[in-house]
């Protein structure tokens, strides 16, 4: 079996890099990079089409080979990060290129337009920004295996929620290991447009593959799935917002719940073979109707355990870069010099880059074979505020000042990986976890109808009651303050 890829990093903690273009911009983004240890990238070499610069040494480092040699120079030089410093290369041959190297488990950065760079006066400012270690106390994780890749290669891959931050993000990573057919599903045609837009370098939205869907509409589910025969789901599609959740929690079991069993469903009468849910760590213990109708999704499939499709789930922390997430509102706050508003000055969360929350759902594809829930390794919790003071001084922001507006109806002050009822099992992935779930109430599937029918005729206090029934570990939690007076200081996503 394929040993997955991780992060190998020298004595300083740096990622090994290698430099597409042995040109100016390529010589002093290497030098910039090499002197500037908090980029967190060493370059070891250079890739370059020139002929005559084969072999060569510039500033201590030698061009390794062609762009024709990606994939190999990778695998020989151990390289977790591939920066590309030609600014005149076209945008789909850097899309192209970001493909290979994620087929190989490597992050593909993209130098700015030269002109941008000079204004900056270093080549290689712009890589702080996606330096992600220094916010969240731990290097960036490639998790990715070749056996991910190889799993897939050659299937027909169902990919819900497609134009979200994680379901884009999938379907980049799912088209690079040559699918025989990727299979896109939104309910926002938008969405869709921005992620073809950014697969194909063209979003016409006239293929087959594209599907604008509802995952609540159970007969238009089961004719997509008669029509395509997917082999593998990935059901990224939810309601994810916290505060809306708790706000109408009949529109989250309708998403969340029965949108998830209508896809297992249909997943299980047509054959597919491997169906990966993506929950959430607040659904572990939860105290939010967030939580509780992840843990829910996270039962059908328990539930349906038996047939023929791997039914497995995997839980995220809060993703940084992802759509509407906090950095998104601390940027824009600390941009206009507002106060940044933050619920509580001890609240903690555990954090994934987009990268790896992909890469875990992959590894999960991989590694299921039955019903279980993965878990990413993301170290400790990180305080909020150490977060947004990390993000601050990335920015060279040095006077941060904070709004606490306490914590929110269904907030915890610190999140969990694990259930009081889960264990911890080791993976053959080293920083993955997984856990079998507890079974189910007496009378799951009759209460599941009882609480869908609650949700159908909008009955808000019904969907509570039956919630707590059906998840007992699900306790509510008040909040601080109501969400009212809190406002909204940024929603809880994945």
């Amino acid at each position: 079996m394929s040993q997955p890829v991780l992060l190998r990093q020298d004595e300083k903690n740096l990622l090994r890099t290698i430099v597409v273009g042995a040109g100016e911009a390529g010589l002093a983004l290497a030098r910039d990079l090499h002197r500037v240890s908090s980029f967190g990238l060493e370059p070891v070499g250079f890739l370059d089409d020139d002929e005559s610069k084969q072999g060569r040494r510039f500033g201590g480092r030698r061009v390794l080979g062609t762009l024709a040699d990606l994939e190999a120079v990778l695998e020989s030089n151990r390289v977790d990060v591939v920066v590309v410093a030609i600014p005149s290369m076209p945008t789909h041959e850097v899309k192209q290129l970001g493909l290979r190297a994620a087929a190989q488990g490597v992050t593909v950065l993209h130098l700015p337009p030269f002109l941008s760079a000079l204004q900056r006066q270093i080549a290689g400012t712009d890589m702080r920004a996606l330096q992600v270690g220094p916010l969240i106390g731990r290097p960036e994780m490639h998790v990715v295996s070749r056996g991910a890749a190889e799993a897939i290669a050659g299937k027909r891959v169902l990919v819900t929620g497609a134009g979200g931050s994680i379901g884009s993000e999938l379907c980049r990573q799912v088209y690079g290991f040559g699918p025989a057919e990727l299979i896109m599903l939104d309910h926002d045609e938008s969405n869709l447009h921005r992620t073809q837009l950014d697969l194909w370098g063209e979003a016409l939205l006239d293929t087959e593959s594209t599907v604008v869907a509802d995952i609540r509409d159970s007969e238009r589910i089961h004719q997509l799935f008669r029509d395509h025969r997917p082999q593998i789901v990935f059901h990224a599609a939810a309601l994810k917002h916290l505060p809306v959740l708790e706000r109408h929690p009949c529109e989250g079991v309708k998403s969340n719940v029965r949108g998830t069993e209508n896809l297992v469903e249909a997943a299980i009468a047509y054959d597919v073979e491997r169906f990966v849910l993506i929950s959430t760590d607040k659904a572990a213990n939860p105290a939010s109707v967030l939580g509780a109708t992840k843990r829910l999704a996270e039962l059908v499939l328990e539930a349906h355990h038996g047939s023929d499709t791997v039914l497995t789930a995997v839980r995220f922390g809060n993703v940084l870069g992802s759509r509407g997430s906090l950095l998104h509102v601390v940027r824009d706050q600390l941009a206009s010099g507002a106060d940044v508003t933050v619920t509580h000055p001890d609240v903690n969360r555990f954090f994934m880059t987009i990268e790896e929350a992909v890469g875990l759902v992959l590894e999960a594809a991989r590694m299921a074979d039955g019903s279980s829930t993965y878990v990413l390794d993301m170290g400790e919790p990180v305080r909020i505020v150490d977060l947004v003071r990390n993000f601050a001084n990335l920015l060279n922001i040095r006077d941060v000042k904070f709004r606490y507006t306490g914590l929110r109806p269904g907030e915890k002050l610190t999140e969990e990986l694990f259930g009081c009822e889960e264990e911890a099992l080791p993976t053959d992935h080293p920083r993955i976890s997984m856990t079998k779930p507890p079974h189910a109430v007496p009378g799951f599937r009759a209460g599941l109808r009882e609480l869908y029918d609650a949700a159908s005729h909008n009955r808000p206090d019904e969907v509570f009651r039956h919630l707590r029934r059906l998840v007992p570990e699900y306790t509510p939690a008040p909040g601080l303050v109501s969400a009212v007076t809190a406002g909204a200081p940024y929603p809880d996503d994945f």
